[in-house]
């Protein structure tokens, strides 16, 4: 059963009073090197055409074969459909659950926003637009309901980056029509992760080259590297549909930086880089449209609130993901040369959000790697569990961690809104509705902060 015993913080800070070390901290900037790039040549490609895709059992790769039917356990108690592990580039694990098959079609709901991402730099790469451009110049003047000073500084960075600072709290944050979207702050003055802009790339890509943007995708993705789907509208939204080896195929793109084999569909190794790092200096977690592992925080859908610690502790710390809501997942895993994909339905305890059940999974690779996945690289510190049992249904304990004593615990709401505090190493919950949370604890000059869900 998927459990959310998720440590999102870990700071030493200076001294200071107790009140402003518990308060919200927010991130002012940061900025990461690229990383190197993976050579074709050590990485498989199955042919374009044709169900032809080479396979390595996880034994051969040294790993602990008898974890296999833990992982599959889970993923079938979590409502998946599909799920495919590959190592450089070959398959080591395929499942499909129920009546689900490698033929079966399902949707990648904000997963594909990362295609759309990817998209983009290649329009940008052949010169029909720069993202340096004003979305108006594509969508016309008053596609907001912004002034025009304000409409006119939103460029389709900004829409990659998720900083346009339209409002994403209006009543349908979908909505693409031009009364639904309010200005807040100036472009690239806040993070907000919001539907609306991001779906009008749609639009920007398809005034820029005079294509569809499911024709441009077949003729400069699809060609190539045999990516089949169709971005299909439904209400306001426009989803991506397609094969599980599809979206397997797309993260072996992405894990050779848009190379297939010895063809370069982006072909802008430098956009490669922009797009799969810090993309603002609000949420350090998110590029053009991907989510990205290993940062100092992360900010959240819904949430104007700066989470400490990386997105996913258990993964590799460069994971770049693709996620979609009900637990739609790409990770790709560049060091370790791991690409893994699952759909299906909301995990079973409600999908409180993708990164978590992502990591959970991580959880189980792990172990099916025996220990290796994570890893050989240096992960940021993590905490233990600091919660006695989660979720929780009327007392909130803390295990006995490190030693602290002294401890200040406050519970605020995933909003940033403290609700309740105590001194000591429990705090009563009873009257919280159910829900998730934050725990923040303090002990002089340490903070640990942990969601936790409320039965």
């Amino acid at each position: 059963m998927l459990t959310f015993k998720y440590t999102v913080f870990f700071m030493k800070s200076s001294k200071m009073a107790s009140s402003f070390l518990c308060g919200l901290l927010v991130l002012t900037g940061i900025s990461f090197p690229a990383t190197e790039s993976l050579r074709a040549q050590s990485l498989y490609f199955p042919p374009i055409t044709g169900d032809e895709w080479q396979t390595v059992s996880p034994a051969s790769l040294g790993w602990c074969v008898e974890e296999t039917d833990s992982l599959y356990q889970f993923l079938e108690t979590e409502n998946s459909k599909a799920f495919i592990l590959l190592k450089d580039g070959k398959i080591v694990l395929e499942k499909y659950f129920g009546s689900f098959t490698a033929d079966s079609i399902w949707y990648w709901a904000s997963a594909g926003k990362s295609l759309t991402g990817f998209t983009t730099g290649i329009a940008q790469r052949e010169g029909f637009l720069s993202i340096e451009d004003t979305s108006s110049h594509y969508l016309g003047q008053g596609w907001t309901a912004c002034t025009p000073t304000f409409e006119d500084n939103i460029q389709i960075r900004n829409q990659l980056s998720m900083t346009t600072g339209l409002n994403d709290a209006v009543a349908e944050p979908d909505c693409t029509l031009d009364n639904c979207l309010e200005c807040v702050a100036a472009a690239g003055e806040r993070w907000a992760y919001h539907n609306a802009p991001y779906t009008l790339m749609d639009q920007v890509i398809s005034a820029a080259t005079g294509m569809s943007l499911n024709s441009y995708i077949n003729s400069r993705i699809r060609v190539h590297t045999g990516i089949t789907g169709l971005f299909i509208p439904s209400g306001y939204n426009n989803t991506f549909y397609s094969r599980p080896r599809s979206m397997a195929r797309f993260g072996l793109l992405i894990l050779n930086k848009g190379v297939w084999d010895q063809t370069d569909v982006l072909g802008d190794s430098a956009y490669f880089s922009a797009m799969t790092n810090t993309s603002n200096p609000f949420n350090a977690s998110y590029g053009y449209l991907w989510w990205l592992n290993g940062k100092s925080s992360f900010m959240l859908p819904g949430l104007q609130f700066v989470f400490q610690g990386p997105l996913f502790p258990d993964a590799p710390s460069d994971v770049l993901a693709a996620l979609g809501k009900n637990g739609q997942i790409i990770n790709v895993a560049p060091a370790a040369k791991l690409v893994f994909i699952r759909m299906g339905n909301a995990p079973q305890e409600g999908g409180l959000i993708t990164p978590l059940f992502s990591n959970e999974i991580w959880k189980h690779l792990n172990k099916l790697m025996c220990g290796a996945a994570a890893i050989q690289d240096n992960q940021p510190d993590k905490t233990a569990n600091l919660i006695h049992e989660n979720p929780v249904t009327k007392l909130l304990k803390i295990s006995a961690f490190r030693g602290l004593a002294d401890v200040t615990l406050e519970i605020y709401d995933l909003g940033g809104r403290r609700l309740m505090s105590a001194s000591g190493n429990e705090i009563n919950v009873e009257s919280l509705a159910p829900g998730a949370y934050l725990l923040s604890l303090c002990n002089n000059d340490q903070q640990y902060r942990q969601v936790f869900i409320k039965q």
